[in-house]
């Protein structure tokens, strides 16, 4: 029996496998609102037989987003537009859904990636100011961002608070909130873009403090059946940056706090990052993590072979996998690794015909006649 494949429990809400759609950026909203790439891009996605797919990092506010061009739940215009999306996904797939619920910060009012991705002006047609926890840039010469007041702080809690109960309302099946890759809640806890004097910033305590006042508020607010977990850089591969230690004392504080489990990644808030690059390579982080504080995890990161994505769940590295540019570049990947692990997976009955002859079995419920 595959241990990929076998149910897992996120908190409260019950998965068919341990394959999870990582979230992935589409630039493709219209003020916010989701529209027709959406519906053809998860669409697409839904049909992968993966346990849960998490939508992309989705601004609590304008100034919240990445780009111009970011999907966004700050608005009813963006919640009527996704519920609409989500409607038609929900008719033709039983795959479970989570969100992904993120402010940019300093990494906000940017270009699409495939326009350079370099920062817009706020004089700039498109731009905006961003905000972050200290007004240092991202990159050197860009423009810096507004330091947050206690006022700041206040709103943006209460905008994280707003996009959690428009997303219950919704019928997600589980919110991630995001405090990675260098966006506004990883820079509150990286030393390297937090330099305040409150007691926001400065130790480890500090720069903690407004990330989990953040998860405490949005939790709160959630009923008790929906999942709320985290996703986290493990480490700036930044000297002097955010570190294994520092995720190892978040996550400890986050499980004292509901926190379902942790999706482990790194990097991001530094152009000074080297990183590794290797099948796995991120993949220790979330190993220990689960080992040293008992915090469910979900392990990210150039996993591409079933067999790799396999032994990491068996070996305890991890208790799922969670796959993004693959799943892009191969969206039946959950097919392939049922057909090669000698599992089952769950697909529409209008693609049954398709199995191989030698993978009979392979889709659940198949009943396909012959005529």
């Amino acid at each position: 029996m595959s241990r990929l494949f076998e149910p897992w429990d996120l908190g409260p809400l019950h998965l068919a496998n341990r394959i999870v759609i990582a979230p992935m950026c589409q630039y493709s909203a219209d003020e916010g609102s989701a529209g027709d790439w959406h519906q053809i891009h998860l669409g697409h996605l839904a049909l992968s037989g993966a346990g849960l797919m998490i939508l992309e990092a989705t601004a609590v506010s304008p100034e919240g987003r990445i780009s111009p061009k970011d999907l966004g739940l700050y608005s009813d215009a963006n919640e009527a537009a996704l519920a609409r999306v989500l409607q038609s996904v929900r008719a033709h797939s039983p795959i479970k859904l989570g969100i992904q619920i993120s402010h940019a910060g300093r990494k906000g009012s940017s270009r699409l990636p495939w326009e350079g991705g370099s920062q817009i002006l706020p004089h700039e047609p498109g731009g905006w100011k961003t905000l972050a926890p200290s007004a240092v840039p991202h990159l050197e010469g860009e423009d810096p961002p507004q330091a947050l007041t206690a006022r700041d702080l206040q709103r943006v809690r209460e905008d994280f608070v707003a996009a959690a109960r428009r997303a219950a309302r919704l019928g997600f099946d589980g919110i991630e909130l995001h405090a990675a890759h260098g966006y506004l809640l990883h820079q509150f806890l990286s030393p390297l873009a937090n330099q305040r004097s409150d007691a926001y910033g400065g130790s480890l305590e500090g720069r903690m403090r407004f990330p989990l006042e953040v998860f405490e508020a949005m939790r709160a607010a959630l009923p008790e059946r929906m999942p709320l977990w985290v996703r986290v850089s493990a480490t700036d591969w930044v000297p002097g940056g955010w570190d294994a230690e520092g995720t190892l004392a978040f996550a400890r504080e986050l499980k004292a706090r509901g926190c379902a489990g942790m999706h482990v990644s790194t990097g991001g808030l530094s152009p000074a990052q080297k990183i590794p690059l290797g099948p796995g390579y991120q993949v220790p982080f979330a190993q220990r993590v689960r080992a040293e504080t008992g915090m469910p995890t979900m392990a990210v990161g150039l996993i591409t072979d079933p067999a790799q994505a396999e032994a990491i769940v068996a070996q305890g590295e991890a208790d799922a996998v969670a796959l993004a540019r693959g799943m892009l570049y191969n969206p039946r990947w959950p097919w392939h690794a049922a057909a090669q692990l000698g599992a089952s997976v769950n697909a529409p009955p209008q693609y049954w015909r398709c199995q191989p002859p030698q993978f009979k079995g392979l889709f659940e419920g198949w009943r396909f006649g012959q005529r």
